[in-house]
Parts: C-alpha cells; sequence; structure tokens
C-alpha cells in the first residue's frame, strides 16, 4: 500500500502540473498577455504559485513558488508577485478553494470597467451558468463583484476581503480595468469556472455593444 504521504505527494505534483498545463492554455488563447496573470495551487499550509514576471506559455513546475500562507516565500526560485497576497486573501475566505486562476483577458478588462459604478456584473438566463459549482439552473443570477484596482496592495487586500465575505456566493472577482480571479476545490474546478464565466463575459460583452449600436445607428448607415 502507497503510504498516505506519498500519496499526498502524488496528488499535489498532478495538481501543479494540471495547473501549469492551465497557465499555457491561457497564454494560447490570449487570456496572460506579456507577463500578466498568475496561478496557484494550495496544499494545506503551502501554497505553489507562479513568480513575477513569467511568461505563462512556457510554464512549468520549476518556475513556481513555495510561499505560506502570509505570502512569505519558502521554496523555489524567484520573487513573489505584489498580487500574491490577493491569492492568500481568496484561500483564507474561501477555505475550500485549493486552486486560484487569474487572467486578463479583453471581455473581463472592458465589463470590469462599464461595470465598476454598478460594483457587479449581472449575468441570468444564460444555460453555461449550470457550469458553476452549486448552479443547478440557467435563472440562477451571478454577480460577479467588481473592485476598483489599485497598486496600493495592502489596501486592495483589505477590499477583496471585504468583497468576498460580503459576495458569498461569488465565483469569482473582477478588478476594473485590470482582470478576473476566479478559484475551485481543484484545478479542474478552478478551469470550468473560467472557462463558463470568460465565455459570458464575452456573450455578456456582445449583447451590450449590440444594443448600444442599434440605439444609435452609425450615421453612415
Amino acid at each position: 500500500m502507497v503510504p498516505d504521504t506519498l500519496k499526498g505527494l502524488q496528488a499535489l505534483s498532478a495538481e501543479i502540473e494540471a495547473l501549469c498545463t492551465m497557465a499555457r492554455w491561457c497564454a494560447a488563447r490570449g487570456w496572460v498577455p506579456a507577463t500578466s496573470g498568475n496561478f496557484s495551487v494550495r496544499a494545506g499550509a503551502h501554497i505553489h504559485i507562479t513568480a513575477t514576471g513569467l511568461d505563462k506559455s512556457s510554464l512549468t513546475a520549476a518556475d513556481l513558488l513555495e510561499i505560506d500562507t502570509e505570502g512569505r516565500a519558502t521554496g523555489g526560485h524567484g520573487r513573489p508577485s505584489a498580487e500574491t497576497g490577493l491569492h492568500t486573501v481568496i484561500y483564507r475566505e474561501r477555505p475550500q478553494a485549493h486552486a486560484i486562476l487569474h487572467v486578463h483577458s479583453i471581455w473581463d478588462t472592458l465589463l470590469s470597467a462599464r461595470f465598476a459604478p454598478t460594483g457587479y456584473v449581472p449575468l441570468e438566463g444564460y444555460e453555461l451558468l449550470k457550469g458553476l459549482s452549486g448552479v443547478t439552473t440557467h435563472m440562477h443570477m451571478e454577480r460577479v463583484p467588481v473592485i476598483e484596482n489599485s497598486q496600493d496592495y495592502a489596501a486592495l487586500a483589505a477590499e477583496m476581503t471585504a468583497t468576498l465575505q460580503n459576495h458569498p456566493q461569488a465565483h469569482g472577482v473582477l478588478l476594473s480595468r485590470h482582470g478576473f480571479y476566479t478559484w475551485g476545490q481543484t484545478v479542474a474546478e478552478a478551469r470550468r469556472h473560467l472557462e463558463a464565466l470568460e465565455f459570458l463575459f464575452e456573450v455578456e460583452g456582445r449583447r451590450l455593444g449590440a444594443s448600444a449600436k442599434a440605439a444609435t445607428p452609425d450615421i453612415f448607415d
């Protein structure tokens, strides 16, 4: 019989490999341009997270740092991203989460700016909402909260904490004109949430654009 500790290490190794595959997949879709975005998995008190300044299109397990729950580096090479503290906040406020994905797509950037005054992006009536854990009907209303971006990461972490507490059912959080965070109990679940919500961001963005064009026809038409 394989010892439990070895089983745990094998499971963690598989999740880390899945995370790296996920990061490369996001890069291929154009969701982490330049060196943007960050990804992590958690095992107990240990978090494996991408270091700052990495091209995600070629990410491997060797590129991950190991940090503790306070964000202090305990292993690996490189320097933690300034956004590492947002990962530790999410893990603290969502203890069931074991993987976090942060991307910068065109549609989440646009919608986060459009809905910043409202405070959330409303998504309702779409069949793909059932791709979110715990959602069983397309009539579900998903309110994806939007918080203002800031270079004061201590303040941003405090805002993220408050937002997660005020939106306990949310499956992700948008930073205005910045990007999108989502999470899951596994990398596979986090990927499902990411793919479903990014699809819906694009659908909603295109719907709003079409509505605006219909309301204000081009003067040269």
